[in-house]
């Protein structure tokens, strides 16, 4: 499957791997072109086809006063400046029905949180915004399941949909990653595997979802073993002092290390594939 609406990426290429990443959330435009110029100066290098990740605001919080958003127009905008600057693609997810439209204006991909991926109003306000729709898979779903979050997608006349795995819920206060769903949900649609929502620690005493950063590597490293068609990954100067999600975020300092080891599994399983 071709998600060809998006500019520069050929999701289609089996010989290379795709890349969402960037900020859990945009705290400010500054920031996000920072981020967003170390990534695309890292993707050009490597050959890796990218699209810059961003939430416009977060709605899933654990606490009243969490971090949600500089503004949702104003957040957008800066979607938008990234864009136009770097010549790449954006994503952002949407929480409501009207987020669809008014995210659409700005961005190529609307992305499905994982706990909103059953909320069959939303998938279809997004599908029928005739954007790519990204569909993570609920830490609550089986694998199996998501074929029909791509169904209502596909039954609004939108086929450009993809799923992203982020883990299935493990006890109370971890993810668990089963690799055995990346070839099963291939079946339905192209495959992102996220790697560093996949490491929360979620519904910690204090309020806040802790993380395994220490793991990103080896999550990642199984993805492209067991096939994903792209990775995501949020990465940020300074997880330690991010407004979200920064105990599971990639300093990206480390992403081109990363994204290098990355690409020699998959020249390796290419060259066994031959």
């Amino acid at each position: 499957m071709k998600l060809n609406k998006i500019p520069q990426i050929k999701y289609a290429d089996s010989n290379q791997f795709f890349l969402l990443a960037g900020p859990c959330a945009i705290e400010g435009e500054e920031m996000a072109l920072k981020i967003a110029e170390k990534v695309v100066s890292i993707t050009d290098k490597l050959g890796i086809p990218y699209v810059f990740k961003g939430s416009f605001k977060k709605a899933n919080r654990s606490r009243l006063d969490s971090f949600t958003g500089i503004g949702d127009e104003k957040a957008l905008k800066i979607l938008e400046k990234v864009s136009q600057t770097f010549k790449v693609p954006t994503v952002t997810d949407i929480h409501e029905v009207f987020d669809a439209e008014m995210a659409a204006a700005y961005v190529d991909v609307l992305q499905i949180p994982a706990f909103l991926v059953r909320q069959t109003d939303l998938v279809v306000a997004a599908a029928k915004t005739g954007k790519v729709i990204n569909l993570k898979k609920g830490q609550f779903m089986s694998p199996e399941s998501m074929q029909h979050a791509v169904k209502k997608v596909q039954e609004t006349g939108n086929n450009q949909v993809m799923l992203t795995d982020r883990g299935t819920m493990f006890g109370y206060q971890d993810m668990i990653v089963d690799f055995r769903g990346i070839p099963t949900m291939k079946q339905f649609a192209p495959v992102v595997l996220d790697v560093t929502h996949s490491l929360q620690q979620p519904n910690q005493l204090s309020g806040v979802t802790g993380g395994r950063p220490d793991m990103i590597e080896t999550i990642a490293r199984a993805g492209i073993a067991a096939g994903v068609d792209g990775i995501f990954i949020e990465t940020h100067f300074d997880p330690t002092n991010a407004k979200s999600d920064g105990a599971n975020m990639l300093n990206i300092n480390y992403l081109e290390n990363l994204l290098k080891n990355l690409k020699q599994i998959k020249e390796t399983i290419n060259y066994i594939n031959q």
